[in-house]
């Protein structure tokens, strides 16, 4: 995905690297939604059950900042600033893992826990094509 003389991104790695970002966003928008509807529901399919479903609190925290994180990452987008976006992909990689590690002291199933880790390297992924294309302008 790179130009063979000028080792340089293509347009093609930068409409990826925005449309992995709009995506997370726009996951964040429907998680939001979905722990504010159904707090339970929601955090059962987060991966906690008992005391921890049965409290709308932590969920609605979690929504709050699922808005946040994808209200300002479509801000990022767009006024086009790659670099920071990036970094804030980047940065983010922490939620997932904590969240994975979360869920997994709770007892959470392995696939539960194991699409933590995806939304991590996702976000690893997101962050690697955006900060290579930001670094190249």
């Amino acid at each position: 995905m790179s130009d063979p003389v000028t080792r340089r991104p293509t347009r093609l790695s930068v409409r990826i690297g925005y449309g992995l970002a709009l995506v997370i966003a726009a996951w964040m928008g429907v998680n939001t939604l979905r722990a504010f509807l159904a707090p339970d529901a929601f955090a059962r399919s987060f991966g906690l059950d008992g005391a921890q479903a049965t409290d709308p609190g932590f969920v609605q925290v979690y929504a709050l900042r699922a808005l946040f994180l994808g209200v300002f990452a479509l801000f990022l987008v767009v006024r086009a600033e790659a670099r920071l976006l990036g970094w804030f992909a980047l940065i983010a990689v922490v939620m997932p893992v904590g969240d994975a590690l979360l869920v997994a002291t709770a007892g959470a199933a392995p696939g539960t826990v194991a699409r933590h880790a995806a939304i991590a390297v996702y976000l690893l992924l997101t962050a690697t094509l955006l900060l290579r294309t930001a670094r190249t302008r």
